[in-house]
């Protein structure tokens, strides 16, 4: 037998390596006391850091509670549509006819036939209409018919949310979405004049602007805010009214609004856009289905998944995101439901060993009063992603801390401006960051961070007191990383 005090020393070395596997159930100082000056108590957070390679989190408080983790939930449907779907997956969007075409007149309808595409702007859907008109299509002597059956019809109230109807985020989803549904007008102060102009993009009868704003002079400040919108409208038309002040030192400013409904809206782009290419369009615009005998005379094709996923996660774009999560729920043949959408997330997240029963999906996006998932689970599914092949494509959307998306101003002056790569999440009451960070010695890890309180807007301090954290750690002794575990030294 040894002697007792070889077996005691023993022990003693290899204290350290057990205390090492147990995450730390406190938080860091700086966090605890930016978490206590914004009025945040711990019970209304959760926090979980897992260095990559280790086998347990570096950190991990309250990261059993089921939290509305806000936009942040993008990190699990970009990751899902990666994976589902492949990062070179594209949607097309086609101009189909049943009719015959003679002498630059189409004798029959228009079918336009939508797949779901996130990100058909106005500029690809008048490159679509530019194509079929080099194809000898001039006069359209049938009617447009738009084909949005992918997607089921599901009730929209995009005033639900947050009773903001013409904001561009609370645009829902649909097959046949076009321009997110939306019209850009330019605000330009003239000095001279001492008016302010407002040019509309895409300029549509159905959307009248009054403009009754006063320029003025003096700092900028909240300039959206001194609008003093007054919208009015329905499915078949909008009224824009301002009614405040813009002060001149505010230069050029453009601001977007979601107006009418899907079909009326491309009905509406359509009959101006073809006019514009001297086309002649004198039928109506309705829904339906394009017949299996209508062949294709132009494609209109989107970005990559990965390029899509890239402008959903750096600048959080909503409608994207709901299209996207709804195009997961497309290959069963019936009209993608998000609960279809829902169920087929979950279904992935098992067959990759992740048991998140805590987790509620209403549309992908994060823009929900209800979504919820645990700060574990959420960083289950980010160390999951960094093992995966999609991981530089993933990787490569989230913002990057100071430098690009919604992380552009943030952290300019700190340590670990440029070594985070992370999804930031924000509503009333609700404040998330999880992603990526770089530490000093090179080693990367896993961070998410929410808090679920009425104080939420104050929480970025904590965050960023987290990430400076992680970054300047001492990691040499962390977690009993594998390759710790097998004698590399």
């Amino acid at each position: 037998m040894l002697p007792t005090r070889v077996i005691t020393t023993a022990l003693l070395m290899l204290l350290p390596l057990f205390v090492m596997a147990q995450p730390a159930n406190t938080l860091p100082e700086p966090v605890a006391r930016a978490l206590a000056q914004a009025g945040i108590p711990e019970s209304a957070i959760g926090v979980y850091v897992h260095e990559i390679g280790a086998e347990q989190p570096v950190l991990a408080i309250g990261a059993e509670r089921a939290l509305n983790p806000a936009s942040s939930m993008k990190l699990v449907t970009t990751y899902a549509g990666l994976e589902m779907l492949g990062p070179a997956y594209t949607w097309n969007t086609d101009a189909l006819t049943d009719g015959a075409i003679a002498q630059d007149v189409l004798a029959g309808n228009l079918y336009l036939k939508g797949s779901g595409d996130p990100k058909l702007t106005l500029e690809n859907f008048w490159l679509l209409l530019r194509n079929l008109r080099a194809r000898g299509v001039r006069e359209i002597r049938g009617d447009l018919v738009l084909d949005r059956r992918l997607f089921a019809e599901e009730l929209q109230d995009p005033g639900a949310f947050d009773d903001q109807p013409t904001r561009p985020y609370n645009t829902g989803p649909s097959a046949l979405l076009v321009n997110f549904k939306a019209v850009t007008l330019q605000f330009i102060p003239d000095a001279a004049t001492r008016t302010v102009r407002i040019t509309v993009e895409p300029p549509l009868p159905q959307v009248q602007i009054i403009n009754n704003l006063k320029l003025v002079d003096g700092p900028c400040g909240d300039w959206v805010g001194k609008l003093r919108l007054d919208s009015q409208g329905n499915a078949d038309s909008a009224r824009l009214g301002f009614n405040g002040t813009y002060a001149l030192d505010c230069g050029e400013g453009l601001r977007s609004f979601s107006v009418m409904g899907h079909r009326q809206y491309i009905g509406a782009l359509f009959t101006q856009l073809w006019k514009d290419l001297g086309g002649s369009f004198g039928g109506q615009v309705r829904d339906g289905a394009t017949p299996d005998q209508a062949r294709r005379l132009a494609t209109a094709r989107s970005l990559s998944l990965s390029e899509i996923v890239r402008d959903v996660n750096k600048y959080s774009n909503n409608v994207m995101a709901r299209q996207l999560f709804l195009s997961l729920a497309m290959n069963n043949g019936a009209p993608a439901t998000t609960a279809a959408a829902a169920n087929s997330v979950k279904q992935w997240l098992a067959l990759k060993g992740i048991a998140a029963p805590e987790l509620v999906l209403e549309n992908g996006s994060g823009l929900s009063r209800i979504e919820r998932i645990s700060a574990r689970n959420l960083g289950a599914v980010l160390l999951s992603a960094y093992a995966s092949p999609v991981m530089p494509e993933l990787m490569a959307s989230l913002p990057v801390a100071a430098v690009d998306g919604t992380l552009r101003r943030r952290l300019k002056s700190a340590e670990v401006a440029g070594q985070a790569h992370v999804k930031t999440g924000s509503l009333s009451g609700v404040r998330s960051i999880a992603g990526y960070v770089l530490d000093a010695q090179g080693n990367r890890a896993v961070v998410v961070f929410m808090v679920n309180h009425a104080n939420a807007f104050n929480a970025q301090a904590a965050q960023d007191a987290l990430l400076g954290w992680v970054h300047n750690r001492d990691s040499s002794n962390c977690c009993g990383r594998q390759e710790r575990r097998r004698g590399k030294k």
